[in-house]
């Protein structure tokens, strides 16, 4: 399977309205989403098709990001922002700067910067529930670093995979972009293949799905993947707010025929395979319906 479909660049951004259609409590709602990355910050609103960016980088604050938005932005009307971070999120804001921007982001007020409400997630998070089907999800993004998260049942939870120890150093050194700079294109290629095995071992999904800017360097996607969209964080930052006609999605016939096999294998029927998460708080974990927090 090929990583790379050939088609034009502006299609692969398009959602239709009707799948930006917001409403919570029989408002509708029009949701700007902010999709921050170490290279660029991408927006998309209710009713456009085409995304903006900006550069980014090692000198973007969060107050310049945000000056960057808004004037990015001066011709759409939106009521609420979802923002995709490169780094942890808890309790609806960062916990630490994330590694490939500058410092600031702790403590930044972002919805008082927007003058909206505001729904703050990882960036990989925002990716994965954008990418789900059904089932139980894994989301690597190969972008500057490794994002990455799982969708189980309708409830996303963010990881910090890329920074767990790996050879000599990390999984995020030798995937990531350093990891490409470091090692070119061929040795690069086996590094994504053997972190990808290992992971799906350890973590047995449904359904992996390979985003970030880099996937496309890949000659083939490694087995039992198929490849991301960038329309998909723009779809996860809509869902954030509740997707008026999206909200339970049935599992494709590729995810069910795998938990078919895997439950033979296993000897399982099935009831309990797919377990909620455990007791997070509420703004840690996000379903298709959207967090629990209050306009």
């Amino acid at each position: 399977m090929k990583a790379g479909v050939d088609r034009p660049e502006n299609e692969t951004f398009k959602i239709s309205r009707e799948m930006q259609t917001q409403s919570l409590g029989g408002r509708h709602l029009n949701v700007l989403v902010v999709d921050v990355g170490g290279t660029h910050i991408k927006v998309l609103a209710t009713g456009q098709t085409e995304p903006r960016e900006f550069p980014s980088g090692p000198a973007m604050t969060p107050k310049r990001m945000v000056a960057g938005v808004k004037k990015l932005t001066a011709d759409w009307k939106y009521d609420v922002v979802s923002m995709g971070y490169p780094g942890p999120v808890l309790r609806n804001r960062p916990v630490a700067d994330p590694h490939n921007l500058a410092a600031g982001w702790i403590g930044f007020h972002f919805g008082e910067a927007f003058g909206r409400p505001l729904k703050f997630i990882n960036d990989a998070a925002m990716q994965a529930l954008g990418s789900y089907k059904g089932g139980k999800l894994l989301f690597l993004g190969l972008g500057t670093g490794l994002g990455s998260a799982m969708v189980v049942d309708g409830v996303v939870e963010p990881m910090e995979l890329g920074h767990l120890p790996y050879k000599k150093a990390t999984y995020e050194d030798y995937v990531g972009l350093r990891g490409l700079e470091k090692w070119g294109k061929k040795k690069w290629r086996r590094h994504v293949a053997d972190v990808v095995a290992r992971l799906i071992a350890a973590l047995e999904p449904d359904d992996v799905v390979l985003g970030g800017g880099n996937v496309k360097k890949l000659k083939e996607l490694p087995r039992g993947c198929r490849a991301g969209d960038n329309a998909n964080a723009f779809l996860g930052g809509f869902r954030l707010w509740g997707q008026a006609d999206d909200r339970i999605l049935p599992s494709g016939p590729a995810v069910k025929e795998h938990r078919r096999r895997k439950e033979h294998q296993d000897g399982n029927t099935g009831t309990n395979r797919h377990q909620k998460p455990g007791h997070r708080a509420a703004d840690q974990t996000y379903g298709l319906e959207g967090s629990a927090d209050p306009l």
